[in-house]
């Protein structure tokens, strides 16, 4: 019983000594709300005033409550709109990406359809024996510009391939930076 005691006498103390020293920093208002506070308790009585710093604190608490409702609001939109901005971006990326990758697709199918030619008049060639001299000019006509031709789109499957690996890139910062967004926005 006697520690029960002990503990309530301790506990009185400590919430006097906390209520009794100030904090360590008070803005004008608070001092001002403090003191008249503190001069109702010395006093007991209530004070026409009472009333009037109630209005005075209501007036304030939904001014700030005002103001944190707007900043809220202007903080949301600010953060879709850096959503959305991010997600036509992504979007964009993957558009271009399918496109990068039909084109891609297609300069395969004529590589090989220009290799399988390659073929043929090389088979030509060797089946044709007569008339060498006239079919060796237009083979080796055909097979220049097939060579060129073939140089050529080997050049574009390499710009291609380094396309490619742009968008991957792309790709990546876009990821990163759709986690930056999500961790900013918890």
């Amino acid at each position: 019983m006697s520690s029960l005691y002990t503990r309530s006498k301790e506990f009185t103390r400590n919430r006097k000594s906390q209520s009794d020293s100030p904090p360590a920093s008070l803005s004008p208002t608070a001092k001002t709300l403090r003191h008249e506070r503190l001069s109702r308790l010395e006093s007991g009585g209530s004070n026409p005033t009472t009333s009037d710093s109630y209005g005075d604190r209501a007036s304030a608490r939904a001014r700030r409550e005002a103001r944190e409702a707007r900043l809220a609001t202007l903080t949301s939109r600010v953060e879709e709109d850096s959503n959305r901005d991010y997600k036509k971006l992504y979007e964009s990326a993957l558009t271009e990406n399918q496109k990068l990758k039909t084109k891609l697709q297609e300069a395969q199918l004529e590589l090989a359809d220009i290799k399988s030619k390659l073929e043929k008049v090389t088979q030509q060639k060797q089946e044709k024996t007569s008339d060498r001299s006239s079919v060796l000019e237009m083979e080796k006509r055909e097979r220049r510009a097939l060579e060129r031709k073939m140089s050529e789109m080997e050049e574009e499957m390499k710009v291609l391939t380094e396309l490619k690996s742009d968008n991957q890139r792309l790709k990546d910062e876009n990821g990163a930076l759709i986690r930056v967004i999500s961790k900013l926005s918890k």
